[in-house]
């Protein structure tokens, strides 16, 4: 009888539109120990491994190349199969053992890799009506461990170069009848159809021939795709005020050319074609010369996590007396038995992405706003689980425990302070700034802020620390305060001393309040959507500070396989995102 076979394959349960990936990973897989048969599986599959024979212990070579959301929760499965027969059709083969896991769980692992137990769930797919039935039904044992899958996630470079480079020029045309002219270079990509693509336009030197451009960065793959022989072409214009910039002339260049650096092969003439048409005599308008080229690679979020880096975690929580009576069902903080409040949705929507890139799972968890058992003081920095030397919740579980303990507890008062939690975390972010650490702050609040000149002033001191902080409005109150501590539009200033990174992002959870109740897709957007300038945050710091990668841990020895008395069929290997 013909032995059964290895393969894997990928299959996704949600995705959600609009998200921009930070970049594309590629997961390996290995499985150690495998039973040789069980149960069938229906699914829909993202990809699959290749097939490999004979083996309890397969090694696939074909990868899962997977759009990376640290934004997002995605859920990955991955299903194993013994394979009889040569059919697409996974139904006709016997189903091995599942895992379950997040991509961010993977990536969160140290050296990007994680082992998993596979197991056969308590029920399973029937193949061929779709419906759920008993494993036991289906020849399986429920819980029943069925060897290990290790899962390995690796960033897929696509060019990650950076280029800096300056440049200068001499004896442009003059195009101003009052003046000289107020020069600046365009620089295009060419396109496979001949078109070309805007990719920089460097400032403005304002009343001169002989202009000297500050030095510039740009990605590689925005000058020329990756390809270092496609032709970069670079306009030279004088600046008009009223936006019609006169053409000086042109020049076309390459990355090949341009690397070369300074050299008698990178000073270009700029020629005006019609010009040249016209005039016999005509020579050039000028030069442009390149003073200086460096390329390095550009470090990204996953470079940091693979190195070691680890996300602090902290909620947060607003008790002020605007939010209800928590014993009544119209306040925000009512613990309904059927359904969380908009706190704790917030709180978990987040808390589950964020808590795989924190090893411990001790995540600090602060309430403000509150009078305090016995004494009734008013306090903006209390720990929610009423241990002061350590508040600590062990888990998104833990904080939600001891959250509503607090509700118990303390009295609900004011005002609505935000500076004690972001100095409170300020300075355990200050007090690693090696790049192996990263404080987030979440805040839940209801309320209009109280404290606004002393939170810009936390805020404006934090962004030159290791940290971000995300601020959720819930309730119906006005929050304009709020999108004026979100830098997007206006970087935010305290004393005159503007905020060396934005670090703040700011959303309102009735945003989010899905109009059909279904609060698992309304939560993945706010998780989305909070957490989406995480990443470039991160790395922006680190390179602010000059702080480079680690190299990831190496990978422990893989344990031996064990050695059956028979060898019995490998199975394919099904995942889900």
């Amino acid at each position: 009888m013909e032995q059964p076979e290895d393969m894997a394959s990928l299959s996704e349960f949600d995705s959600l539109a609009g998200s921009i990936p930070a970049t594309k990973v590629e997961i390996t897989v290995s499985c150690r120990n495998l039973l040789d048969k069980d149960m069938f599986s229906k699914s829909d599959p993202f990809g699959r491994t290749e097939v490999i024979d004979n083996t309890l212990n397969p090694d696939f070579v074909r990868k899962f190349i997977v759009d990376y959301f640290f934004e997002e929760k995605q859920n990955l499965r991955f299903d194993l199969y013994d394979v009889d027969s040569k059919s697409p059709d996974l139904s006709k083969h016997d189903f091995l053992g599942q895992a379950f896991c997040t991509l961010g769980e993977i990536v969160g692992s140290s050296g990007s890799r994680l082992e998993k137990p596979l197991t056969i769930g308590a029920f399973s797919l029937n193949s061929r009506t779709g419906k759920p039935m008993p494993a036991v039904a289906n020849g399986g044992v429920p819980g029943k461990k069925c060897g290990t899958i290790i899962l390995s996630a690796e960033e897929l470079s696509n060019c990650r170069d950076v280029a800096t480079m300056q440049f200068c020029a001499n004896k442009l045309d003059k195009k101003d009848f009052f003046g000289k002219s107020d020069p600046f270079l365009v620089f295009y990509r060419s396109n496979e159809d001949g078109t070309f693509t805007i990719c920089h336009k460097t400032e403005v030197m304002k009343n001169t021939l002989n202009p000297v451009w500050q030095t510039f960065s740009i990605p590689v793959r925005a000058l020329c795709n990756g390809d270092y022989d496609r032709t970069i072409k670079v306009e030279v214009y004088d600046w008009d005020r009223d936006g019609s910039h006169d053409f000086i002339g042109e020049f076309t260049t390459s990355y090949r050319e341009l690397a070369r650096g300074q050299s008698q092969f990178n000073i270009y003439e700029v020629v005006n074609p019609k010009k040249k048409m016209k005039k016999k005599k005509y020579v050039n308008s000028g030069t442009v010369t390149l003073l200086s080229f460096a390329v390095e690679s550009e470090c990204t979020f996953l470079d940091y996590i693979k190195g070691g880096t680890q996300i602090n975690f902290t909620v947060a929580i607003d008790f002020t007396a605007s939010n209800g009576n928590p014993s009544q069902s119209t306040s925000l903080h009512y613990m309904s038995p059927y359904q969380l409040n908009a706190y704790a949705l917030a709180l978990t929507a987040v808390g589950e992405i964020i808590q795989h890139y924190d090893s411990d799972k001790m995540f600090p968890a602060l309430g403000f706003g509150a009078k305090l058992p016995p004494d009734g003081r008013v306090s903006h920095e209390f720990p929610l689980n009423g241990n002061q030397e350590n508040p600590s919740c062990c888990g998104i579980d833990g904080i939600l425990e001891a959250y509503h303990h607090s509700l118990r507890t303390v009295q609900l008062y004011g005002p609505t302070n935000f500076a004690p939690v972001v100095t409170h975390v300020a300075r355990a972010a200050a007090a690693v700034q090696d790049g192996s650490q990263y404080s987030v702050l979440l805040i839940i609040t209801d309320g209009v802020i109280s404290d606004m000149a002393q939170t810009k002033e936390a805020i404006v001191n934090a962004a030159k620390l290791p940290m971000s902080i995300i601020i959720i409005g819930v309730g119906q109150a006005e929050f304009d305060a709020m999108v004026e501590l979100d830098g997007d539009d206006v970087r935010i200033s305290s004393r005159g001393k503007l905020a060396e990174r934005d670090i703040v992002q700011f959303v309102p959870f009735r945003d989010y309040v899905d109009r059909t109740g279904n609060h698992v897709l309304s939560m993945a957007r706010l998780a989305r959507d909070v957490l989406a300038e995480i990443p470039d945050q991160l790395v922006s710091y680190m390179k602010s500070q000059g702080i480079r990668p680690r190299p990831p841990p190496a990978a422990p020895e893989p344990s031996p396989p064990q050695s059956p008395a028979r060898t019995p069929p490998a199975s394919p290997l099904h995942t889900h995102i």
